[in-house]
């Protein structure tokens, strides 16, 4: 079946009547013909399978050193070479960060990436959660933004022809441990669904960061680990609320819905009602709440993760892929404007060595390989797809700033794990500084088109604007084919 995102009105061959109008248009304007959507759509019919069913994407805001942790230049010259030293991993030949000692062990089952690079400014979250690389005059998301790889999933969910897939009390898209910039107090754009409409953006849980009690208090450069749990929002019903009365209200409310879908207005209360049923579900759904209660897992295996706000977070995330929920962000994020904790999260300005050092690495390393562990234990890991990429990179050049590195975008890396992957592989190269691509340049579009074809969905799925142009939905990205199983 054609699936174009858009209206959830179809006939019975698939297409609705504004579709079929709008093809024609295209065509008309130069587009994409009915002839040639349909091809698409039979080609996609044929397609193989995906490998993953589910992706976690780890997202490690502020750009992350990758040069001092995947891609080591020990012959670089001074004032460029970090403080890491280069080990050996289990693959023949690969060779990473001293500081990733567990990741070395799991390289055949990783695919590393080099040569990302991206020349729509810095701190801009756009590309790698849409594969859209165009320059911001703002750190706010608007609605005009094309749709984000999880907003995509949500959408094939709640339109699938499998009404076991639209009923799901847990949505395809859950969101931790907030939204993207809570700490910063703006909402930095990518990982909404943009001119999809709201109805599909994420779960998106909050959380209350802090400290430890014994911890010192912390500076520019001198971070301190984050504490927390991500918890759903309006888990608790309001003073004299019971469940029998909540019961009722949902059902006098799918009956209004009926009358709706009958006067053919359901469009217009469409984001209205979505927010209801999902409020009502997290209130009301054992499965939902279940899915969050880190009560339920053995307190060993907690501790493996590490107790901080970045490991439970990633140990929720494999309890909701168990659970079949189709795309999970985590994201390592900063708390500058809301809590005093962790002043560079991975935006080393200053003193990038010392905190990755003795805070960023460490932590990661565990939780990362633990969840791939744990992944690999339940029989997961082929099934499921886990990413990590951060915004940008950091400068070649080691600044003055207390041994800190800056903003770049020209080169940087990023991995993939799991579903879909032939492990053991590196894509791309950079020059002998990491400053610039020397072989094979990845976009974050292409990044996107990897993570699409590794679900089965097309990268090329046409998604339609508010004016109703298609646009590919991974932004003409192509799949990394070297990297794939």
């Amino acid at each position: 079946m054609l699936t174009v995102l858009g209206s959830p009105r179809r006939t019975c061959d698939g297409l609705t009547r504004r579709q079929s109008l709008q093809a024609g248009s295209l065509a008309l304007l130069g587009g994409l013909s009915l002839p040639q959507l349909l091809q698409a759509s039979e080609a996609r019919r044929t397609r193989r399978a995906g490998r993953a069913k589910s992706v976690i994407l780890l997202y490690l805001l502020g750009g992350a050193a990758t040069q001092d942790m995947i891609d080591l230049k020990p012959n670089a010259p001074d004032g460029v070479r970090g403080e890491f030293n280069p080990i050996a991993t289990n693959v023949t030949g690969i060779r990473i960060g001293e500081h990733l000692p567990k990741m070395s062990r799991w390289m055949h089952k990783i695919g590393l990436v080099r040569s990302l690079t991206h020349r729509a400014g810095c701190h801009n979250t756009l590309p790698s959660y849409t594969g859209a690389e165009q320059l911001l005059d703002n750190t706010n998301t608007r609605d005009t933004y094309p749709p984000s790889m999880g907003s995509v999933c949500e959408h094939l969910r709640i339109h699938s022809t499998n009404r076991d897939d639209r009923d799901s009390e847990l949505p395809d898209y859950i969101y931790m441990p907030c939204y993207l910039g809570w700490g910063q107090a703006i909402r930095r754009p990518g990982p909404y669904a943009g001119f999809l409409g709201q109805r599909y953006d994420a779960l998106y849980t909050e959380c209350a960061p802090y400290r430890a009690p014994n911890s010192p208090t912390p500076a520019p450069g001198r971070p301190v680990t984050v504490l927390g749990e991500p918890r759903l929002p309006e888990n608790t019903l309001a003073e004299g609320i019971t469940l029998d009365r909540l019961n009722t209200r949902r059902s006098l409310m799918n009956q209004i819905d009926d009358q709706l879908r009958q006067a053919d207005v359901q469009n217009s209360v469409d984001q209205f009602n979505r927010t209801q049923r999902r409020a009502f579900n997290i209130l009301t759904s054992n499965e939902v709440r279940s899915a969050f209660d880190l009560n339920q897992e053995d307190n060993r295996l907690r501790d493996r993760y590490g107790k901080t706000l970045f490991g439970n977070c990633s140990l929720v995330a494999r309890r909701l892929v168990e659970r079949g929920v189709r795309f999970v962000n985590v994201t390592w994020d900063l708390f500058w404007d809301r809590v005093p904790i962790n002043y560079d999260c991975w935006d080393t300005h200053s003193n990038n060595f010392t905190t990755l050092k003795n805070v960023n690495l460490p932590e990661f390393d565990q939780t990362y390989c633990t969840l791939l562990e744990d992944l690999e234990t339940r029989g997961l890991l082929d099934e499921t797809l886990v990413v990590v990429m951060s915004e940008m990179g950091r400068t070649p050049r080691i600044n003055g700033n207390g041994g800190g590195r800056d903003h770049w975008t020209h080169c940087y890396g990023m991995w993939f794990a799991g579903g879909g992957i032939r492990g053991g592989t590196v894509v791309g190269e950079s020059d002998g500084q990491a400053a610039y691509v020397k072989d094979r340049p990845i976009s974050p579009a292409d990044v996107c088109a990897t993570i699409y074809e590794c679900l089965g969905i097309d990268p090329d799925l046409p998604v339609h604007d508010r004016s109703g142009r298609p646009v590919s939905a991974a932004q003409g990205g192509r799949p990394i084919r070297e990297i794939l199983g």
